[in-house]
């Protein structure tokens, strides 16, 4: 259903230091960095696609959208917290920290939070 996901920043350098450091903990890996252009992606291994992109904006300034949010799948409830303790360490800013969230479904557990240039993101887990 997803080809990709495009996260807009404003310090490439920065941005490839922190979400680097996200996905190592959820399991994906670099597709590909490009400092030039700037954009890096990362897939999960053996499947070209979805894939996480994240780069300058192609037109005008980058702006995080207020009701936007990407969520990241996390392949258990520990790697939610390692995911989300490693964003904290990086830079980011909670927004909701780690647990169930039984009005979402009796599984859910899930935490929030924003990247250095204020992108809201989720990793949650539904087992």
């Amino acid at each position: 259903m997803i080809s990709h996901v495009f996260i807009g920043v404003t310090d490439f350098a920065r941005a490839v230091d922190f979400y680097a450091a996200l996905m190592a903990q959820l399991g994906l890996t670099l597709k590909f960095s490009d400092p030039a252009k700037p954009w890096a992606g990362w897939m999960q291994p053996g499947h070209p696609r979805p894939l996480f992109l994240i780069g300058a904006p192609f037109a005008g300034p980058h702006a995080a959208g207020n009701g936007q949010m990407t969520a990241l799948l996390a392949p258990s409830r520990a790697a939610v917290d390692s995911a989300h303790a490693t964003a904290l360490a990086h830079g980011a800013v909670c927004e909701g920290a780690p647990g169930l969230r039984p009005e979402y479904h009796a599984s859910y557990y899930g935490a929030y939070f924003r990247d250095p240039d204020g992108n809201k993101l989720c990793v949650c887990c539904h087992d």
